[in-house]
């Protein structure tokens, strides 16, 4: 016999007529169908889950916006009311240049304690009303003199700050020794 070297060309088995294997490709392309239905009816339902968990959020953040939005409107008006019933409930004085002037302690103290004799009518008003006499207010401290041990203080008002508690800044302007 001659070679021919044809050999390494084998013929494929017709396998697609035997029945075996047409079975197992069917039931490859049966199976095929039926899960991708199984797996889009699994997805649908997880997505339709979810849809509902948004849709309940955002009501919910819909709700929460509108208590919300109520909660602001009521503070607004309540602050708005604490605002106008202020009152001034403290005096606070003190000077800002004693060391300049060399003033001990105690004089300043009695400086301070004077001033607030001055401005102590504004005690238990409304913190609105006493601002807009703040001019009367700076007015009644700077225009005294203050005596202690026969050395007269005159003083301006460098800081005033209005809140419940009225604080006055003052600086020392002259001193003038009476002997």
């Amino acid at each position: 016999m001659a070679d021919t070297g044809a050999y390494w060309l084998m013929r494929i088995p017709p396998l697609y007529k035997n029945r075996n294997w047409q079975r197992f490709l069917a039931g490859m392309i049966l199976g095929a169908v039926v899960s991708w239905f199984v797996f889009l009816m699994l997805f649908g339902i997880s997505q339709e889950r979810q849809i509902i968990t948004i849709h309940q959020q955002k009501k919910e953040i819909q709700d929460l916006k509108d208590k919300m939005s109520i909660w602001q409107n009521e503070i607004e008006e309540l602050n708005e009311e604490k605002e106008e019933n202020l009152v001034i409930q403290d005096l606070k004085v003190k000077i800002m240049n004693e060391g300049k002037y060399k003033i001990n302690s105690y004089t300043a103290f009695l400086i301070q304690e004077s001033a607030k004799e001055e401005i102590e009518h504004v005690l238990s008003k409304n913190i609105e009303d006493v601002y807009k006499s703040r001019h009367s207010l700076k007015k009644a401290i700077e225009n005294k003199a203050y005596t202690i041990d026969k050395t007269t203080y005159y003083v301006e008002i460098h800081e005033i700050f209005f809140h419940t508690t009225l604080s006055v800044q003052l600086k020392i302007k002259d001193i003038k020794q009476n002997l």
